[in-house]
């Protein structure tokens, strides 16, 4: 495909339409609506520290994690932007226990929306960069209505995957499975525009990001990773860098190279294979750094592979540089210990 630095992302899609004679432009409309929706979230983050959108709306998510009003909002936006365009067959967000149906009203399509609405929202009053995260599959059941069957499908299966991310400026990476383009959305003319042309991640980095007050309730694989890391003896040393904001993480290490690591800990009885969720985080950074040369795990199989088992699992999440995540499996597995340098 042929494209200039600058091309709006409109443009960018409907090109990668032409160049397969069989699509219907169904999932140009798709996209082209979340994109919509994101630019109204984007412009509520934009203003939240001066009108009355922070702080709790007074309820917990699934997760028993407290609901930010932005968070709220969010999630509202983009259910009451994607049901009635006629392309999904049925949505799941990180806010809502159950799958979302579309409502009898409005005809049903063949694609599945899954999405976390605001990733990182409790860093929204110390204005850290957040975003929201979105995975899309092919409905692979015969009903009309999706099914909970159409959303727990593996992370191979995805069809697209991206985020959008709210910082300095807010911007939009995503992939097809075709390479992986990231746009910025420039306010003056409400358009997202190229500006990121197929990314490629170093194959190593040398940024590790991981919350390292968890590090007393890892396993010894882990320790002795975070060790080498860190150790004075490693060559060229590695640097590290935490947000705390998923997405603000990943695109850093996305652009400049890294691994990013959540691990499962023993912290927490109620979440004993880690924080994040597999589908509506790990997937679709998994198909994105995937589609950018880079590699997810779990430190026991990758991330896409997981067969998934209900809606809201959690999974460790290891992703980000290729050899830096299979450094990691092969630190986890015992082959190597603190004194290796690789």
């Amino acid at each position: 495909m042929k494209t200039s630095i600058g091309m709006t992302v409109t443009e960018h899609i409907l090109e990668k339409q032409r160049e397969n004679p069989e699509a219907t432009g169904a999932f140009t409309r798709l996209l082209s609506e979340l994109i919509v929706a994101t630019k109204i979230i984007s412009r509520e983050v934009n203003k939240a520290g001066i009108v009355d959108i922070l702080g709790y709306a007074g309820r917990q998510n699934i997760q028993e994690e407290d609901v930010q009003k932005l968070d709220e909002f969010s999630n509202r936006t983009i259910i009451e932007r994607m049901c009635h365009i006629g392309q999904l067959c049925v949505m799941a967000s990180e806010e809502n226990a159950d799958i979302i149906e579309i409502p009898s009203r409005y005809p049903k399509g063949n694609y599945v929306l899954i999405y976390d609405p605001l990733d990182g929202s409790s860093n929204i009053d110390v204005n850290v960069s957040i975003g929201t995260i979105f995975s899309i599959h092919r409905k692979t059941s015969s009903h009309e209505d999706g099914t909970l069957s159409d959303v727990l499908q593996p992370g191979y299966k995805q069809v697209a995957a991206g985020y959008f991310i709210y910082g300095s400026s807010t911007m939009m990476v995503y992939t097809t499975g075709e390479g992986v383009h990231g746009f910025t959305l420039f306010p003056g003319i409400g358009e997202f525009l190229l500006s990121h042309e197929n990314i490629r991640i170093p194959e190593r980095g040398r940024i590790f990001s991981v919350n390292e007050s968890n590090y007393n309730y890892w396993s010894d694989g882990v320790r002795r990773l975070v060790d080498y890391f860190k150790s004075p003896d490693t060559k060229p040393p590695y640097t590290a860098r935490y947000i705390g904001s998923l997405v603000s993480d990943f695109h850093r290490n996305l652009l400049k190279g890294g691994i990013f690591m959540y691990p499962a800990d023993t912290k927490d009885p109620k979440k004993p294979h880690g924080k994040l969720r597999l589908m509506c985080e790990a997937n679709p950074l998994a198909f994105v750094v995937k589609e950018a040369g880079g590699y997810a795990s779990t430190l026991e199989k990758p991330i896409l592979e997981i067969e998934p088992e209900e809606l809201h699992q959690r999974v460790p999440l290891f992703i980000g540089s290729k050899e830096d995540v299979e450094l990691a499996e092969r630190y986890v597995r015992g082959e190597l210990g603190l004194g290796s340098n690789l």
